[in-house]
């Protein structure tokens, strides 16, 4: 199926991008230019903040983490003058998943940052660890490859450049830091605990995981870094300086001897890492023990990489979000030619009031991707079928989509049909503001154009912006359809009004 899209060109040499990745346990900036089609990194900024470690019992952020980590946003962003706004991406993970506060986190940190901020789902956010891994390490190997996080843990098996399984545990050096070794004391009880909790969630997805199977392994991670160069350092790493499941079990003895978390003092663990070390290498021991993981070999990319190169991806017209959005059309048996016709419709009606309403590029991607997927919930049932779609669309795991994103075009297809509720109007606004509120009633106008789905050729529509902010839609005369179409239209009236819009029908 063909994609008609609103891309930015594509990067040309020498040009500048960058990814903030908002972890679990500390923020990462990586500013990089483009050289011959590969990512140079020329910039890199790594802070412990400890996001993870500022949740309660409750899962509410901290102030005190809050502002640790707006002060780190405020000195990246003093590095980014040289990026042009739409080469920056801004992700965030595990810590931004689980609290729930953090559209006030997220709120302050957009008024600083240039670029909103993306909260990745676990899945997605594997798929782009893994995007940066195999550009990192290249390799035509089935791997394995395995991120330690401060609050989640990734796995994912691909081969070259694509993802075959992925999936995110919810255990990590910061969180289980917390959980199991709190008072700073290194026992074996703490130890022994922390393999078994981590060992519960690993064999949850062991079977799926095997039966897959891989023929290498790759960490990536500060955990796994900080683990590969003690046992360097060590002499217990292999002949290839790669981690050895013998080398970090004398590692966990080492630790046991230390007794305590203020007394680590190992070469290549760094004095922000110490108090989650013994976390982190307590979870790395059960990932091995349980998935009979012997080696692995270190990778430097990781999730920042990873964004920048799916970021790349969209400049050059290799979105994934675009590849996703048609395997949907393909799983939920979505009717194409109805979609295309949907789709090219809100197209025209975007591009004439774009401007005018204060439109941009990426607000035209959503507007097409959820013209294409706006008929999915159908699979499920014909009764409220929008309803089916933004369940669909808000909680699945999509490839290449924010939860924001997913939450946008849930709105899209919760609002397209139907009764306009003026309760919807406010929630609409709160996840999207006036763009998004804009975007749904254009996909309603869409819709109804080819409500019924008629081979007829659609009557000309213009769609104008007037002065007092109403908008006026204007459809010319000379097909059989034009009657049908004007009464459909003009049934809308109503239904805009209950979203404070004036919308005036006209014949021409």
């Amino acid at each position: 199926m063909p994609i008609d899209s609103l891309k930015n060109p594509p990067l040309a040499d020498d040009e500048m991008m960058a990814a903030i990745d908002i972890g679990s346990n500390s923020f990462h900036l990586a500013i990089a230019r483009l050289d011959h089609g590969e990512v140079r990194k020329v910039v890199s900024m790594s802070e412990k903040v400890q996001l993870a470690a500022g949740l309660d019992d409750k899962k509410m952020l901290s102030e005190a983490a809050e502002k640790r980590g707006l002060d780190c946003l405020s000195r990246f962003v003093a590095r980014l003058e040289s990026v042009p706004q739409e080469r920056i991406r801004v992700v965030a993970t595990n810590a931004l998943r689980q609290a729930k506060n953090a559209n006030e986190f997220i709120a302050k940190a957009n008024k600083i940052l240039p670029k909103p901020i993306e909260i990745i789902a676990g899945r997605e956010e594997a798929r782009l660890i893994y995007l940066g891994v195999s550009h990192t390490n290249a390799s035509s190997d089935k791997r394995l490859v395995i991120d330690i996080g401060g609050g989640s843990t990734e796995f994912i098996i691909g081969q070259e450049f694509d993802p075959i399984l992925t999936e995110s545990l919810q255990m990590g050096c910061v969180a289980f830091t917390q959980k199991y070794f709190a008072d700073g004391q290194i026992t074996k009880d703490a130890f022994s605990n922390a393999i078994a909790g981590a060992r519960k969630e690993i064999l949850a997805i062991n079977n799926q995981y095997q039966t897959v199977g891989w023929s290498s392994v790759v960490g990536s991670s500060g955990t796994i870094k900080a683990v590969r160069n003690v046992l360097v350092s060590k002499g217990w790493a292999d002949e290839q300086e790669c981690i050895t499941y013998a080398g970090v079990k004398k590692l966990k003895k080492l630790l046991l001897k230390i007794d305590n978390i203020d007394d680590i003092d190992l070469v290549g663990v760094k004095e922000h890492r110490r108090a989650v070390f013994p976390a982190g290498v307590a979870v790395l021991i059960a990932i091995m023990d349980v998935l009979g993981v012997e080696t692995i070999v270190y990778s430097d990319g990781a999730l920042r990489e990873g964004v920048m190169y799916d970021m790349l991806g969209r400049f050059v017209s290799e979105d994934v979000r675009d590849r996703s959005v048609f395997a949907l059309i393909k799983r939920y048996s979505g009717d194409k030619k109805q979609a295309k016709q949907v789709v090219k419709t809100s197209r025209n009606l975007f591009q004439q009031v774009k401007d005018k309403l204060g439109l941009s590029n990426d607000d035209g991607d959503l507007l097409r991707r959820s013209a294409f997927l706006h008929e999915i919930g159908l699979a499920i049932s014909h009764s409220s079928y929008h309803k089916h779609s933004a369940y669909l669309l808000e909680h699945s795991d999509i490839p290449g989509f924010s939860q924001v994103d997913q939450k946008r075009m849930a709105q899209l297809m919760f609002n397209h049909r139907r009764k306009l509720k003026s309760d919807m109007l406010e929630q609409t606004h709160h996840i999207g503001g006036d763009q998004l509120v804009y975007l749904c009633l254009l996909l309603r106008l869409a819709v109804l154009a080819h409500h019924s789905r008629s081979d007829c050729a659609l009557p000309e529509l213009t769609l104008q912006v007037m002065d007092d902010g109403g908008w006026q839609i204007a459809v010319a005369d000379g097909s059989e359809h034009y009657a049908f179409l004007v009464a459909d239209l003009r049934t809308e009236v109503d239904q805009f009004s209950r979203w404070g819009m004036n919308l005036s029908v006209v014949e021409i």
